[in-house]
């Protein structure tokens, strides 16, 4: 496996030269705004932006590289080399962690107060500055996300925030409403297979293409997947749908076993993500007039579509509050299963 280096070193960005462009001349008009919402699904490319943008910014916004894509900085460039090792005074970086008892991981009032704090500093350099917040929906309770308002509220001259989110309808409204949006799409199935294919080069060719498929044109959660053992916990949520409406026990407990009895304590998350993923496809295809899946069968689409909540959520907590992760499959397969 050829990993790409992780989003503030990675020197790539793969099919969001649209968005680039609009961040860049945003900047050379001199109207650039002071914050941005960089929203699209998991594993797109989202943070990659961010930090290509940032380095960019904070080198000075150099002349583009005839025929080369937007925002792209030299590997070589001071900016570039300092970003990537976390050591530029003037670019502050927020993700979530999981803190000392290593339970999910979130973005802290710790972390926020931090960006708050560098909010009120002069830039080191003289130039621009620059937050880049990743997953900023991932917070434990509203009170992060008020402290975070408060760096968008009364904003300094030359200071850009970059707010990374999956889940835009988790922010506050009223920190949604300070910042411009900035959507990213999934990337087309050829993309992505040459992406798998220059990154997984050891995988068979029919895996990879199962890969791009489940990951729905997101190359970040095709290698998430990849590493985490995606294609046989993809097994396994086949094997729950080839056997809905009733499920039988036996096989209930040998694919809890499947989830729970693996190494990678991640899993769980990845199991019920692409459980929910395959209920959403078949609920969206049925909605739109399509061939309904026979493990439709025996309830309403609203109901289907209360279940994924409850499954959602039900994954959230198991991870949260650290339960029993056989117990939380048992309970999810439960549901599914008609009596």
């Amino acid at each position: 496996m050829t990993l790409p280096p992780e989003p503030r070193a990675n020197p790539d960005l793969v099919g969001h030269d649209d968005p680039a462009r609009t961040l860049e001349e945003a900047a050379r008009s001199g109207r650039l705004h002071h914050a941005w919402l960089i929203a699209g699904p998991t594993g797109v490319g989202k943070a990659t932006l961010a930090y290509r943008f940032a380095r960019w910014l904070l080198a000075g916004l150099p002349d583009a590289i005839p025929g080369r894509p937007p925002l792209e900085l030299p590997e070589s460039h001071p900016a570039f080399r300092r970003i990537a090792a976390g050591a530029h005074a003037d670019l502050f970086t927020l993700a979530p962690n999981a803190g000392e008892r290593g339970k999910k991981e979130i973005l802290r009032a710790d972390d926020a107060r931090g960006a708050v704090r560098f909010m009120s500093l002069t830039a080191a350099e003289g130039g621009w500055r620059a937050i880049v917040m990743e997953d900023v929906e991932r917070t434990d309770t509203q009170a992060v996300q008020n402290i975070l308002l408060k760096t968008l509220e009364e904003p300094p001259p030359r200071t850009v925030q970059l707010l990374v989110t999956a889940a835009p309808d988790r922010l506050l409204p009223t920190i949604r409403s300070r910042c411009r949006r900035l959507d990213l799409a999934p990337l087309p199935q050829p993309v992505m297979k040459a992406l798998l294919a220059r990154w997984l080069p050891e995988m068979s060719g029919p895996d990879r293409i199962r890969l791009a498929g489940i990951a729905d044109g997101c190359p970040g959660t095709a290698l998430a997947l990849a590493e985490g053992e995606g294609l046989a916990l993809q097994g396994l949520v086949e094997q729950v749908l080839e056997g809905l409406p009733r499920l039988d026990a036996r096989r209930v407990h040998v694919i809890a076993d499947g989830v729970a009895g693996r190494r990678d304590a991640a899993a769980l998350a990845v199991f019920f993500s692409l459980l929910r993923r395959a209920l959403a496809a078949g609920l969206r295809q049925a909605g739109r007039g399509g061939k309904a899946a026979p493990w439709l069968a025996g309830r309403s689409l609203a109901e289907w579509s209360t279940l994924w909540d409850k499954l959602g959520r039900l994954a959230d907590e198991t991870e949260r509050l650290n339960l029993d992760r056989k117990q939380a499959v048992l309970t999810g397969l439960g549901w599914l299963s008609m009596r």
